[in-house]
């Protein structure tokens, strides 16, 4: 069974991420200290990390060092700039909170493309392009194939 580490600050997302994934081993931790810890003494097949609130990012980093698949996972930060910065710093995906309840198949998607050794990002922006056109101008498309980040 699939380890999976959940760090969110708000109980509630946490009881909803331990329900949709209910065929894996899931642990939570509610804090960054907490959080911390189990990365360095735990052993995980993915990590979920909220952006906001338990200092996901600075997490992430900790995860990657672990050689840990980390997804952030975000209600409110969703912009091109926190989806750059995560693809950046090792995320191997950006998941929204709306999409909470499709988890397990986004998962199952991501574990998937780790294992044939192909993009998650690629999988990824497809999916939140829609959502970014949506809130967003065309500059962020324009940065991202400048980056060669981009490419649908």
């Amino acid at each position: 069974m699939k380890r999976i580490l959940a760090v969110d600050d708000e109980p509630d997302v946490l009881e909803t991420v331990e329900e949709v994934l209910s065929s894996y081993s899931v642990q939570t931790a509610g804090s960054f200290e907490a959080a911390r810890r189990l990365l360095v003494t735990e052993t995980y097949d993915m990590v979920i990390l909220d952006i906001m609130g338990v200092r996901g990012l600075d997490l992430l980093d900790i995860a990657v060092e672990q050689n840990f698949p980390a997804v952030m996972l975000t209600a409110h930060a969703l912009n091109p700039g926190n989806v750059m910065e995560s693809m950046l710093r090792g995320a191997v995906s950006f998941i929204t909170k709306e999409n909470i309840d499709r988890l397990d198949s986004l998962l199952e998607e991501l574990f998937d493309l780790l294992e044939k050794g192909e993009s998650t990002w690629g999988h990824t922006m497809k999916r939140l392009a829609p959502m970014l056109d949506a809130c967003f101008s065309q500059e962020w498309r324009d940065a991202y194939k400048e980056m060669g980040l981009l490419d649908f």
